[in-house]
Formats: C-alpha cells, structure tokens, sequence
C-alpha cells in the first residue's frame, strides 16, 4: 500500500477504448496515458494486457488494471473471472479492479467467495472492488479488499437513478478502507469535491479520453 500512497488526492485517468471506437488501439491508449502523465495523473486505469504493457512503456504509474470480459447468463463485465484475475496479476499491475455488485456471476459464483478465492492465491494483491451501492461496498470491505470504487453507480439497473456523489458519501461514512471516487465524476468540480468530501483519490475516463462522448455532449447542447 506504500507504493500507492503517490495516488492519495490526486487523479487518475481512465485509459480505455472499446473495439467499436475509434481509438480502440494499445499504441493510442499509451499515448493516453502519456498525455495524462504529462497533465498530472498520478495513476491510470487500463483494459486488457496489450493496452497495460503498452502504457508500462510510457508511464511509470500506479496502474488499475482491470480484464473486460462478457461471459453468458452474466452482466458481470469487469474482470469477471480467476481467469481474468491470474492474467493481470502475471501482468504486476498495482491493483486488480473487479465488479463486485450483487449481480449474477458466471457460474452462479457469489461475490464473497470470489473474493475469497482471490485473496487466498493472490494474497499479496492489492484490490479494488467495483460496486454500485453502499451495501455492495460494505460487503466488500468485510471480504477483505483494499479499495471501493464507486464504478458501477447508476450502471446496474437498481441504481439508474442514483446520484455518484451522495452515493461516494455515504460510502465514505460508512465504511473505513479508502475509497476511489469513479463514475461520472465528469468535471473538474466533481472531482474536487469527490476529494474534498472523503475520496481517496478519484478516477476519471470518458471526459478526458473520450473524444466520441464529449463531442457528442457538445453538439446535444447545440441542438
């Protein structure tokens, strides 16, 4: 936990792009991670094992890592699986980020023994459990993990309607491991505030990395 002390208040940037973007390519997303380098970031969050080897060349930052992955009768998408687990963790990333929402798991697997099985192979891992609820993230806590992430609030179906940042507070009443704001923290006053109210630190992706999205914000507002 030393070694991340560096992302204590500070941003870190989600450096993502889905095989439908345009920038879907690990040698973009280095430059990514190089051009957030250059504005501040103090950590990034990357996809898949092309894109993080390609980013440890750019950056020498704490990095999140995480394995999206669709598996059937699952809405689990965010390192789903050991599988996904014992590949980022051959990749030595900082943290292993998964989806810890009460949502069916491939297999029918609960989250507890999940996280379970994680820590007992990987005992020296670092990991971040991405919920959706303030119950989701106290569940987390009691199975051991090392940070929250608020990553899933609003994008489960029993939280379409709930607000990141009320949601990121309560969490950080509730519950005493850090906890990383993520998730529609799109503008550098949400961000502030996120840090501001309790975050550990607070992650940010499509408003810096997603030209697709801001654009579109624009031209919605032209309309």
């Amino acid at each position: 936990m030393d070694k991340l002390s560096s992302i204590e208040g500070k941003l870190i940037v989600s450096c993502q792009a889905l095989e439908d973007e345009a920038l879907h390519s690990s040698f973009i997303m280095s430059k990514m991670a190089l051009a957030a380098y250059m504005g501040g970031a103090a950590g990034i969050r990357a996809n898949g094992v092309e894109d993080i080897k390609a980013i440890k060349k750019e950056v020498n930052l704490p990095i999140i890592g995480i394995i999206k992955k669709q598996y059937p009768n699952s809405d689990i998408k965010i390192t789903p699986t050991m599988k996904e687990v014992e590949i980022l963790y051959g990749e030595n990333v900082d943290i292993i980020a998964f989806d810890a929402t009460d949502r069916v798991r491939p297999n029918g697997e609960s989250v507890k023994a999940f996280i379970e099985k994680v820590k007992q192979t990987y005992p020296d891992q670092v990991l971040m459990a991405d919920i959706s609820t303030v119950e989701e993230a106290i569940m987390a806590e009691k199975c051991g993990v090392d940070f929250v992430g608020t990553t899933l609030v609003g994008y489960t179906n029993y939280t379409v309607e709930d607000n990141s940042l009320e949601v990121l507070e309560e969490i950080i009443r509730r519950i005493n491991i850090p906890v990383i704001a993520e998730g529609n923290f799109d503008t550098p006053e949400k961000a502030k505030k996120a840090i501001e109210i309790g975050a550990y630190a607070v992650v940010v992706g499509s408003a810096i990395t997603r030209p697709t999205c801001i654009t579109q914000k624009f031209v919605e507002q032209l309309k």
